[in-house]
């Protein structure tokens, strides 16, 4: 087993299968309903998530790891492994506090462990992306300062993209007013939203309906210089295969796509965009 291992949480959006095939580590946050307490990705998946969101008439709460689940986690890694080196790659700080819980529970290690702790500065699969191509640089026997300079190229050259379909679940979150969210609704109007350098959702531009939006989308990601490149895209939903097949589609008709691949958006990040969000993340091959 390679001497480098890469943890990350459950807001990478990373599937199982890809996770256990990389020996990825993930620590998990919370989603709240109410007096239920559900562990992302462990007790709960992306469906019962949806399901218990439809019939919710409120929404739910996420909270982050504390220090002490990072420090289980760390631990067990180290003993399996005392000369382990670690890579820990996290939901960007601009929006949870769990790359801080990351960095205490570092500190507050006794021995002299290896651990580098990354604020990926994005969230979903903007920065599972970030853990799998360090999980299979790993695999390949790179060194850890490989790995290192491969998370920051991959994060450098990543596109990404999110289309929301509903104000609904940003009002309700704080970030947008009632009475824009009301209007928006009414108009049919379809965000698109990106994350900036410094890790914050930001928002691009408005369409008016979603086939507009999509193919707004990809005129954004040709202005970024995937035009004529093979590239990679991995397109991300939340509970909307429809939505995301047709953006697929749309993609794979405008730019030479050599690697294709589908998650689901998970219940912390879906707490925030809501159903029927459709992300895309492309980088060159």
């Amino acid at each position: 087993m390679s001497k480098v291992r890469i943890v990350t949480d459950s807001t990478a959006d990373i599937p199982v299968e890809e996770r256990e095939r990389l020996g990825i580590e993930m620590v998990p946050l919370k989603v709240h309903f109410g007096n239920e307490t559900y562990v992302d990705a462990v007790t709960i998946q992306s469906q019962q998530f949806y399901e218990l969101l439809a019939q919710s008439n409120t929404l739910p709460t996420t909270s982050q790891p504390s220090p002490v689940d990072f420090l289980d986690m760390y631990k067990k890694i180290l003993a399996e492994d005392p000369e382990a080196q670690i890579i820990s790659i996290h939901l960007s700080s601009a929006m949870s506090g769990t790359y801080q819980s990351a960095v205490l529970a570092k500190s507050l290690l006794e021995e002299q462990a290896d651990i580098t702790i990354i604020d990926s500065k994005s969230a979903s699969y903007g920065f599972g992306l970030l853990a799998v191509a360090a999980a299979e640089a790993a695999q390949a026997g790179k060194s850890k300062e490989d790995c290192l300079e491969l998370i920051r190229k991959t994060r450098e050259g990543t596109g990404l993209f999110f289309l929301v379909d509903t104000l609904e679940y940003l009002q309700k979150g704080g970030r947008i007013g009632k009475a824009a969210a009301f209007l928006g609704s009414l108009l049919n109007i379809k965000p698109i939203l990106s994350i900036d350098d410094e890790g914050e959702v930001t928002s691009i531009e408005k369409a008016r309906g979603q086939k507009k939006a999509m193919a707004r989308i990809i005129e954004l990601l040709k202005e970024n210089g995937f035009a004529g490149k093979d590239v990679r895209a991995i397109i991300a939903h939340a509970n909307s295969l429809p939505a995301a097949e047709e953006l697929s589609s749309l993609i794979q008709s405008h730019f030479q796509v050599k690697h294709l691949s589908y998650t689901s958006i998970g219940p912390v990040i879906g707490t925030h965009a809501g159903p029927g969000t459709v992300a895309v993340f492309m980088l060159p091959v």
